[in-house]
């Protein structure tokens, strides 16, 4: 019996080793494959032949143990070595690694599936994908780009298909505004020589006379109707002014900026076209003598000046000439200071607009200051949008503003209208201050709208955020890569193609975003190398390999010995 059961124990030695050279074979030919994790063979002693019982001591001998043979090894069970391998960066945008002890989650088309390999890429539908096809689980986003987490979605990345822009909301301004400056006390005033509704130049011109009705006092007729008069160079304190048209229409019918056909329809557009705010002061009248007199706001930032080129009747054409010229009777005073800022509309349309701020008034409890805004981007033609004032105390610090909530009207731009924004001169970060210096100054430092931007490139976060870059510089949200952890990861059972799938052993998948429940951080652009040790490897290939050879020998030991027992018989 004991050269059989020799047999047997032989056989299992080369059984068992036999399978454990696979495993480690195994394991050298996968050094080079992304993520793969080492096994290691478990071997375990076969149940051992009893050939006598255990005895206790007693008063007069010993006890005895039991007398075992044992009937040699079983192929035990196989361990996976759940080690990170080394990571390495790779550049490519599209390729993560897990430096935790998470597993991506993927939908191969039927089931779920779980991968350590992260060498994914994006397929045609901009779905990230792994090398089979099978779509990167995840977590997406709402209308605001903020991550849901809860639902597993594909993670989509639409490079060159999605475009964002954002309708300024909020505009800050920062700055000094000097105190010492001279309070406003005038607007400019210009006026133009009379004009008259009749050839005799004996009845002065009035608001509801049709403009192809007037005369100079030469008694020339002054226009026709389908003229059209230009404001070119138009300057306003420092600032040239954007070139407007006016037909003498009813209609308009060639594109003009405005158009009318009274004195009166023209000089509101006076009034539109230099900006005036007549809710505050000033604006376009006629007098009784039938001169145009326009009276502008004060501040020297609001200051008007006209010259014989700034209109011009019919530029271009070989009638061109100059209708009329005003007189400037005097200008505007008072410490003032003009910012230009940019926004954008809902669209990502650029707006354009000026502030200018004047000195108001002085007391023993600070200063007053007033506000205007105005753009050329509002529609219908009108230049001034709105005002306010800031309140300062005797120590310069702003104390209360008004009229800070501006609309711009956007009617038939197609952008949302009218479009609300905020101006912001009291800000914590950095609030617009009056205190004495030698010029005021104001200058918007943040505005939180931008332009039409197309995603062209995005990077992923230790949180498995993706955040897409877009071609304005502005980033958003696109989603987030999940993770799922086992409480036996070692339970999963692999389908090939670095893919594993759940198993009776492994425990229910809670699947996160990374950074949380122990799943470990994501590596963007990197991947995650095989744990194997070559070295070691090939040691326990030696150790196998030499355990073969000696249960071999085993086995012809018994085999020459039974030869032998036979042959004496």
């Amino acid at each position: 019996m004991g050269l059989s059961t020799a047999l047997q124990n032989a056989l299992s030695g080369m059984v068992a080793n036999s399978e454990a050279i696979t495993v480690f074979g195994d394991n050298i030919s996968n050094v080079n494959t992304t993520a793969f994790k080492a096994s290691r063979p478990n071997f375990e002693t076969q149940i051992s032949l009893k050939l006598g019982d255990a005895s206790g001591p007693i008063a007069a001998r010993g006890g005895t143990n039991p007398t075992q043979v044992g009937l040699g090894v079983n192929f035990g069970s196989v361990s996976r070595d759940p080690t990170n391998g080394a990571i390495t960066l790779t550049g490519v945008n599209t390729e993560m690694a897990v430096e935790g002890s998470g597993f991506f989650v993927l939908d191969d088309g039927n089931n779920q599936v779980y991968t350590r390999a992260g060498n994914f890429r994006l397929d045609g539908d901009f779905n990230l994908v792994d090398t089979s096809g099978a779509r990167v689980q995840g977590f997406g986003v709402d209308t605001d780009s903020n991550i849901v987490e809860g639902t597993l979605v594909d993670v989509v990345i639409p490079l060159g298909t999605v475009s964002i822009a954002q309708a300024t909301e909020n505009v800050r301004f920062t700055g000094n505004l000097n105190s010492s400056g001279d309070v406003a006390s005038q607007a400019a005033q210009l006026t133009s020589a009379p004009l008259f509704s009749d050839p005799g130049a004996t009845v002065p011109a009035v608001a509801g006379d049709a403009l192809t009705t007037l005369h100079n006092a030469a008694g020339t007729p002054l226009f026709a109707t389908n003229d059209v008069i230009t404001f070119n160079n138009l300057i306003k304190g420092t600032n040239t002014l954007q070139d407007r048209t006016f037909e003498i229409n009813a209609t308009n019918t060639t594109g003009s900026d405005g158009f009318g056909t009274t004195v009166g329809d023209l000089l509101a557009f006076f009034e539109d076209v230099i900006g005036i705010d007549t809710a505050v002061s000033g604006g376009a009248s006629i007098s009784a003598a039938g001169e145009f007199v326009i009276d502008g706001n004060t501040g020297t930032e609001n200051d008007i000046t006209f010259d014989a080129t700034n209109i011009i009747l019919n530029a271009g054409t070989a009638g061109a000439s100059l209708p009329f010229t005003f007189t400037k009777g005097q200008a505007a005073d008072g410490e003032s200071a003009r910012t230009t800022f940019f926004g954008f509309d809902s669209l990502g349309n650029e707006l354009t607009f000026d502030v200018t701020v004047v000195l108001e008034s002085k007391s023993n409890s600070g200063t007053d200051w007033r506000f205007y805004v105005q753009s050329d981007s509002d529609t219908p033609v009108g230049r001034a949008i709105s005002s306010g004032t800031m309140t300062f105390g005797n120590d310069g610090q702003i104390l209360g503003t008004t009229g800070t909530n501006i609309a711009v009207d956007l009617a038939g731009t197609g952008a949302f209208t009218p479009q609300p924004i905020q101006l912001q001169f009291d800000s914590a970060e950095s609030p617009l201050t009056a205190l004495a210096d030698e010029v005021s100054s104001v200058n918007p430092s943040n505005q939180d709208g931008f332009p039409l931007g197309t995603l062209v490139d995005f990077s992923v976060g230790g949180d498995g955020t993706i955040v897409g870059i877009f071609s304005n510089g502005q980033s958003r949200n696109q989603g987030r890569v999940a993770l799922a952890n086992f409480a036996n990861a070692g339970g999963l059972e692999s389908i090939g193609g670095n893919r594993f799938v759940t198993s009776a052993n492994v425990g229910t998948p809670v699947i996160v975003s990374p950074g949380s429940g122990g799943t470990g951080r994501v590596i963007g652009g990197a991947l995650e190398l095989s744990n194997v040790d070559v070295t070691e490897e090939f040691i326990n290939l030696i150790n196998a390999s030499t355990g073969f050879r000696a249960s071999s020998r085993v086995l012809s030991t018994s085999d020459q010995l039974i030869q032998e027992l036979l042959a004496s018989v």
